[in-house]
């Protein structure tokens, strides 16, 4: 097996069609073609079969792109690997960050990668959850940090990593924190800041809120959790935020936390291309969230 058409097999696969994946790998139409049939007579099975003016993949075309997720992935991690032993700058670590993860949980995450031994120059991109796993599809990001796990019925070959979850706290200004004299009673009828639609802790507060009997009035919704805490620091409503970062919140935006709860809990992934964690920076955020960020 030629890994040159297996590479030609994999670009039509992420790139929908022969002719999207002639123009990136900057060939004709037809010999893309011709490269794949190569591949299809070296396996013993078709890859590909007509869906309407496009193409789909057969049952051997999907175990086929999984293992060639995986041979790229290790292809780039050995790549990066001997540029370095040679004096080269490695290749930079693409993370994927989605903006219903708070940006300090994304900062000490991400923050044990600048100590490794191997130089490491991180890139990261923010976005909503569907255009990043996108993207991870096409290997433009090396993992995606996420609050949720890999969404059923999404065409994408994904692996979810757990780091860990946290208790729910909720913070306000000074001023409206000394209103709060029991919690959680106290948020009802109060000014409640909550985040946007795009993030899982949405719903579930929502239920939980409906458990507890609090009717709060809901005065802002937010994708982006640092405008929901920056909107709570002018003392507008209180806020929810994942307790284990309750001291730097209080600390960064001059808030007080009012009360937490364990029957409302945040958790946070990390979403790979690869089953097996290879890439050092991968590794290292997985291994730093699980002993020291997040307890178990």
């Amino acid at each position: 097996m030629n890994l040159k058409h297996l590479h030609y097999f994999w670009t039509v696969a992420r790139s929908g069609s022969i002719a999207a994946a002639a123009e990136r790998l900057h060939l004709t139409p037809q010999t893309v073609s011709a490269q794949i049939k190569l591949l299809e007579d070296a396996l013993g099975a078709p890859l590909f079969q007509p869906a309407g003016r496009g193409l789909q993949l057969t049952e051997a075309g999907r175990l086929a792109l999984g293992y060639a997720d995986e041979i790229f992935a290790l292809s780039d991690a050995l790549k990066a690997s001997m540029g370095h032993q040679h004096g080269v700058p490695s290749l930079p670590f693409r993370v994927g960050i989605s903006d219903a993860v708070p940006k300090n949980i994304a900062y000490r995450l991400l923050a044990p990668v600048t100590e490794l031994t191997e130089p490491v120059r991180l890139i990261c991109q923010e976005g909503k959850l569907d255009r990043l796993l996108a993207e991870l599809a096409l290997h433009r990001l090396d993992m995606v940090v996420a609050d949720r796990p890999l969404p059923s019925g999404v065409r994408v070959r994904g692996f979810n990593h757990k780091l860990g979850e946290s208790d729910v706290a909720f913070f306000a200004a000074p001023a409206l924190a000394r209103t709060c004299k029991k919690f959680p009673a106290c948020l009802d009828a109060k000014p409640l800041l909550i985040p946007g639609e795009d993030s899982s802790t949405r719903v579930r507060l929502e239920q939980w809120l409906e458990a507890e009997e609090l009717a709060p009035r809901i005065v802002g919704e937010f994708d982006d959790a640092a405008l929901m805490k920056a909107f709570g620091q002018a003392g507008r409503g209180f806020f929810p935020a994942p307790a284990v970062l309750a001291a730097e919140v209080e600390a960064q935006y001059g808030v007080r936390e009012v009360g937490r709860t364990s029957a409302l809990r945040e958790a946070f992934y990390v979403i790979t291309g690869e089953r097996r964690i290879t890439h050092p920076a991968v590794r290292i955020v997985t291994e730093a969230a699980r002993d020291s960020l997040f307890l178990h």
